[in-house]
């Protein structure tokens, strides 16, 4: 019986995903083995396939979903996270994700306009202070309070503020200020679950009334058994949207700004398409998607700097992706980074064009070759939210003021769980 062939991949071993160098070893395999190949994991014994092309990825994340789990990586994860929608996994995941659907429904999301108006103002004033003093913004900083704020307000409401005046500070600044994301922070963070049990008990005291995300997870039930979540579940789920809903969004925003800075044409038809609005007026959802440039601008961004820039799987039973076979128990990598940069999907795919997600290339191209958000029933729970806040918060900023980079060093790429700047983005800032 003849032996199936096995991917080509390189004869040293290396653990993908474990450190910074992965994002190089990846683009280096890319030009070497193309779409499938195959890594020893000297750490697991095991090797890990990779996987570029689109048709793979659907296979993977969508028409043969069932036979993927969550793959390497996850435990570390799982230890910050608790049991949440991004960990969980099978009828308890289908469960969870089914209870929680209805929260991120446009309607509900346009309500948090003008929370999200709100918090872009509150900044827009520290700025407007720093350019009469002439002094440079941290925009990593900057994007990463403002996302934390706007999932924090979006998630407790008015016990946010309360909170922060009994305490005498936010006791989940520290999402915002720890950027390691080791076993230490996972200690300091996991610690907020008595907090977070505090409030849920607080609230089924009172016949107070909330709009925030806390409320509706509270209020909604499975709709075969009838159950709520319990306490466990619903404070897991807690903690996940606020890691998940402000760390992405936040790089997202560092990174475009970043090519903005890089692209003042880019600068001027923004500042211009923001012109056009009512001053002062609060964006709904409709209308912040109306915003074409300024959409296109960002999903440009997430195409050459997608924040989940590492996706994993692991399969269950035998399967087959581009001709090879790949045994059970097997994990499978995918980089939206690398699969952005396919040129085979992409022209000029190394440059900068928002013009990309217009017309005939948005229509023509392979729907599996741009994933920022991941796709299938596992793609993020909160991806409008997330681009209404981005779409608020670029027009709010392109609207009052020039930003131009502070310096101009090369930009080093930090891959870890998230794809960022590993130095801060410094900007300066000018009132139009």
């Amino acid at each position: 019986m003849q032996t199936p062939a096995l991917p080509p991949g390189p004869t040293e071993g290396f653990d993908l995903g474990g450190s910074d160098e992965s994002l190089a070893r990846l683009r280096r395999y890319f030009a070497q083995y193309g779409d499938l190949y195959r890594v020893f994991a000297p750490s697991r014994g095991v090797y890990n396939y990779v996987i570029n092309h689109p048709d793979d990825i659907k296979r993977v994340l969508l028409s043969n979903h069932r036979n993927y789990t969550k793959g390497e990586g996850m435990d570390r994860v799982k230890i910050l996270l608790g049991n949440g929608i991004m960990t969980s996994e099978g009828d308890f995941w289908r469960r969870q994700r089914r209870m929680m659907q209805p929260s991120f429904h446009r309607r509900v999301i346009d309500q948090f306009s003008l929370l999200i108006g709100e918090v872009n103002d509150k900044f827009a004033a520290r700025w407007a202070d720093k350019a009469v003093r002439g002094e440079a913004i941290n925009m990593s900083d900057d994007a990463s309070e403002l996302t934390l704020e706007i999932v924090l307000r979006s998630i407790f409401g008015s016990d946010l503020a309360r909170l922060e005046a009994q305490l005498g500070a936010n006791p989940f600044e520290v999402v915002a200020k720890e950027q390691n994301r080791d076993l230490k922070f996972a200690f300091r963070f996991r610690s907020l679950t008595k907090l977070v049990a505090e409030l849920i008990n607080l609230r089924r005291q009172t016949s107070e009334e909330h709009f925030d995300f806390l409320s509706m997870l509270m209020a909604t039930r499975d709709r075969e058994s009838g159950a709520a979540m319990s306490d466990k579940e619903l404070i897991d789920e807690v903690l996940t949207l606020i890691v998940a809903g402000h760390e992405t969004t936040a790089a997202a925003l560092t990174w475009a700004w970043y090519l903005i800075s890089q692209h003042p044409d880019t600068a001027e038809r923004l500042q211009a398409e923001a012109d056009r609005g009512i001053a002062g007026e609060t964006l709904g959802l409709d209308a912040a998607e109306r915003l074409e440039f300024t959409h296109q601008v960002l999903q440009e961004a997430l195409r050459l700097y997608p924040p989940g820039w590492l996706i994993t799987r692991r399969t269950l039973e035998a399967d087959e992706l581009g001709g090879f076979p790949i045994a059970p128990r097997t994990d499978v990598f995918i980089s939206p980074y690398m699969l952005h940069r396919h040129p085979a999907f992409w022209s000029e795919p190394e440059e900068f064009r928002p013009e990309r997600f217009a017309g005939a290339d948005a229509e023509e191209r392979h729907r599996f070759s741009y994933i920022p958000f991941a796709v299938g029933p596992r793609h993020c729970i909160g991806e409008n939210i997330a681009m209404f806040e981005m779409l608020v918060h670029v027009h709010a900023m392109s609207r009052r003021f020039r930003l131009t980079r502070a310096g101009n060093e090369p930009i080093e790429l930090e891959a870890q769980i998230n794809l960022r700047p590993r130095s801060n983005l410094m900007m300066m800032v000018e009132a139009r």
